[in-house]
């Protein structure tokens, strides 16, 4: 029987040409789920205003409220019909609750490899971490690396980060250092985890790699927003656009501490 997650996951699949991974089946909601694994290739999920009247000749996620649950359906068209209804949902006037479009995040770049790749080696310069969201971060010379946590003390293996919530990439953040010079930020307030040197970290998205002994998968990039001017400084938008750092999951357990190596693994 099929799920809306698998539903989801195939009319994605359809549209991106490739098979998505399934998303997991412990509270993560799918379409979160599936926007994370999109970010890491230059694509994100754009709400459809309106959706019940959306005219488009191109390919569209239409989702429908059925008897017991939503349903997702491939649309195209002006105006749209179906294209793929993995769940067997659509029916004559049936109504389309909201809908989604894949964009991508970047018109510049790939959507396949759009950071490129790696083999160069880095260096752990600096680590922070902070209790609370919003609390001033510190330095330490070394921290114990928590699978499924994050870093011991910070506030995001707490729980009670700003953007704490299920899902890929909160458990830790690395930026570089020659990103924050350039913009004249200081580590703190950058409010990143690692602050590392010598390696191309928007490369690690979507690859396993190591800091120190411990094992780390990038999940997609730690982009500036506003909360980040508005706790720091205004104008960070536009210098940071690509540099802002990345976003990971821990693997392994491990210290991490002031000089270790970053290397992909391969």
């Amino acid at each position: 029987m099929s799920t809306f997650a698998s539903e989801l996951r195939d009319c994605l699949s359809e549209i991106f040409g490739e098979r998505l991974p399934s998303a997991p089946v412990d509270g993560v909601d799918p379409q979160r789920f599936f926007q994370q694994w999109l970010a890491g290739r230059n694509l994100g999920l754009v709400p459809i205003d309106s959706a019940g009247s959306f005219a488009w000749a191109g390919l569209w996620v239409a989702l429908i409220r059925g008897a017991n649950r939503l349903h997702a359906v491939v649309m195209f068209g002006s105006p749209s019909g179906v294209w793929l209804d993995p769940g067997g949902a659509h029916r004559e006037n049936a109504e389309i609750e909201a809908g989604l479009m894949l964009a991508p995040l970047d018109l510049h770049l790939s959507t396949r490899t759009p950071y490129g790749a790696t083999s160069d080696v880095g260096v752990v310069v600096g680590i922070l971490i902070a209790p609370e969201a919003e609390a001033q971060l510190r330095r330490v010379d070394s921290v114990d690396a928590l699978p499924g946590h994050g870093l011991d003390g910070d506030r995001y293996a707490r729980g009670t980060g700003t953007f704490s919530a299920p899902g890929r990439g909160y458990e830790l953040t690395l930026v570089e250092a020659d990103a924050l010079d350039e913009v004249d930020l200081s580590w703190e307030d950058a409010r990143r985890n690692i602050v590392t040197s010598g390696i191309s970290l928007n490369a690690l998205v979507d690859q396993t790699f190591h800091v120190g002994t411990v094992t780390c998968l990038g999940a997609r990039l730690a982009e500036p927003c506003s909360h980040l001017e508005r706790l720091a400084r205004p104008g960070l938008l536009r210098p940071l656009v690509h540099r802002g750092g990345l976003r990971a999951d821990i693997l392994t357990a491990g210290a991490i501490t002031i000089g270790d190596r970053v290397t992909v693994v391969d």
